[in-house]
């Protein structure tokens, strides 16, 4: 059983060097793929962590998975509103030529008597 938590601490190293190696050389994007690796190696991390009673390194690594979570719900909730992000649609007012301006009109003051 030592074992697989040893196995564990080695492949959440492996996991976020590599993630780091990838988008330092610029083969990967901090995107997705890097905070999944980060997720999983932070994972892997706080289980070897425990296991040793190495608490400092456990909360390091709770505080990067909670980040890589956050990024990961952010450029989620980024993907499943596209329309939020496109231009709005050109609207053309009757009776308003198409001149590719836009006029200014003040509105009218109230008068005190």
């Amino acid at each position: 059983m030592e074992l697989l938590w040893e196995i564990s601490g080695w492949a959440g190293a492996v996991a976020i060097l590599s993630a780091y190696l990838a988008v330092s050389m610029g083969w990967l994007k901090a995107g997705k793929g890097f905070q999944t690796a980060n997720l999983l190696g932070s994972c892997a991390f706080i289980v070897n962590g425990a296991f040793h009673e190495a608490w400092p390194s456990v909360v390091t690594n709770v505080a990067w998975f909670l980040i890589s979570a956050v990024a990961l719900l952010r450029m989620r909730s980024q993907q499943e509103s596209p329309v939020a992000a496109a231009e709005p649609q050109h609207v053309q007012f009757p009776g308003v030529p198409e001149t590719g301006q836009m006029a200014i009109i003040e509105a009218p003051q109230a008068r005190c008597a």
